[in-house]
């Protein structure tokens, strides 16, 4: 078989959306001719762990690990967060952040660019420049973020020009939600857009998960760009049995931060439980993952929290079952100016899981536009309150009826394996 060294952050055992696409990748690759080599950190700092994945991957794919440097023990003794895992995506969940958390901020922003792994860069390009010798391997694939995995394809593209360097950006780099709370200075900004084109023009091809992304990128002219979104592992639902809640559950599985928070939904809720109280009992709203403050602080004050089921992290066999048996599934966009190209990784298996989606962004969104594609479910804006609340009163009236369910289409060109087929598309370019 033809061999790829995969490089990446997020690995086994790790959890969270990050780790999924190339776990799932891997898997399938060697059923299209392709052997993943993995490049990992050792010692990596993950917000979760999950141990489940690991029946995804053969005992023999080779993983290769090199210890990394990272500056969150310094963080942890300057806030006083001694023990505690580091969230993602700017989440404060005890709390509004203080002047010590908004400082590390900056110097996260400022002076660790592009991300807080980038000590990580030199000892791994100098490392694998000795490897990809030894053993014969000229693809790589590098996965962002962090981006500082890209600078590692960089480094090693210009030791070896002829090195095949497919870049994947799972999400955006200077367009990315939380870019603007970074509070970059000018010449940072000036940094990071710089490395970044640095790296989509250096990049044998780009890969992105999203038509917004790709037009995004496009201006950037990169050599070759291709969508390939994420997906769902067919292997991963269909071992998943549920009976459906009793209770009229709208879920949300997965990390929710600030930008996400779907005042638009807390207040269709609280509107519709002040005029039905057969609604205000059925009610069960169930978030599952992380959850930022503002989330927990809005349900609060409109008056849910008793209806409100949360639950810190799930090893993913049992999101899914959570995604399978609810009644309604939400899907949140993040309310920022990449809005549009936005497609959450949980998004796919919520369609894979057969139950209706309520989502909030961008109407005329990527997200939207699937929804609409496979009939499975409808997309409300930003700030529609009413018709947040006629689509949660249509969803009620047909669990009350006991007809609650969808009928998706087209769902299967988001299986994983099927993707795996579009990447080895791309691999096998000349």
């Amino acid at each position: 078989m033809k061999k790829v060294l995969i490089i990446t952050y997020y690995w086994i055992p790790s959890g969270g959306a990050g780790v999924q696409r190339w776990v799932k990748f891997a898997k399938y690759l060697r059923d299209f001719g392709w052997e993943p080599v993995i490049y990992t950190p050792e010692n990596p700092e993950y917000p979760s762990v999950d141990h489940s994945f690991e029946k995804d991957i053969p005992a023999d794919v080779e993983v290769i690990k090199t210890p990394i440097w990272e500056p969150y023990n310094i963080y942890r003794q300057l806030t006083g967060k001694k023990g505690q895992r580091i969230n993602a995506g700017f989440i404060s969940e005890n709390k509004k952040s203080g002047w010590i958390d908004k400082l590390s901020i900056w110097l996260r922003g400022n002076l660790l660019i592009p991300d807080p792994r980038r000590f990580w860069i030199r000892p791994s390009v100098k490392f694998l420049e000795k490897y990809l010798v030894e053993n014969g391997i000229d693809t790589i694939i590098t996965t962002g973020p962090p981006h500082s995995m890209h600078r590692i394809g960089l480094g090693l593209k210009e030791k070896f020009p002829t090195l095949r360097w497919i870049a994947d950006f799972r999400d955006p780099w200077t367009n990315i939600d939380f870019y603007k709370d970074l509070n970059l200075t000018g010449w940072a900004d000036a940094v990071h857009h710089r490395m970044e084109r640095e790296v989509i023009q250096g990049a044998d091809a780009v890969l992105v998960v999203s038509n917004g992304m790709a037009e995004e990128f496009l201006q950037m002219k990169p050599k070759s760009l291709k969508v390939i979104t994420n997906g769902y592992d067919e292997s991963d639902v269909e071992q998943v049995e549920v009976k459906l809640d009793e209770k009229f559950t709208i879920s949300h599985i997965g990390t929710l931060n600030a930008a996400r928070n779907p005042r638009t939904v807390w207040k269709a809720l609280s509107q519709l439980c002040a005029d039905n109280k057969a609604f205000e009992t059925d009610l069960q709203i169930q978030l599952v993952g992380k959850v930022d403050f503002s989330v927990l602080e809005d349900i609060r004050v409109l008056g849910l929290e008793a209806n409100l089921t949360k639950i810190d992290y799930l090893p993913h066999a049992d999101a899914i079952a959570r995604q399978k048996s609810s009644q309604l599934l939400l899907l949140l966009i993040n309310n920022t100016a990449n809005a549009k190209g936005i497609l959450t990784g949980k998004f796919f298996e919520y369609l894979a899981s057969g139950r209706p989606i309520l989502g909030v962004g961008p109407v005329d969104g990527d997200a939207a536009a699937v929804l609409k594609q496979t009939s499975a479910g409808v997309m409300v804006d930003f700030d529609d309150v009413e018709a947040a609340k006629l689509a949660i009163w249509k969803y009620y009236e047909q669990y009350r009826a006991g007809t609650l369910q969808v009928n998706a289409s087209s769902v299967e060109q988001f299986s994983r394996r099927n993707l795996t087929a579009e990447l080895v598309q791309v691999l096998s370019q000349s």
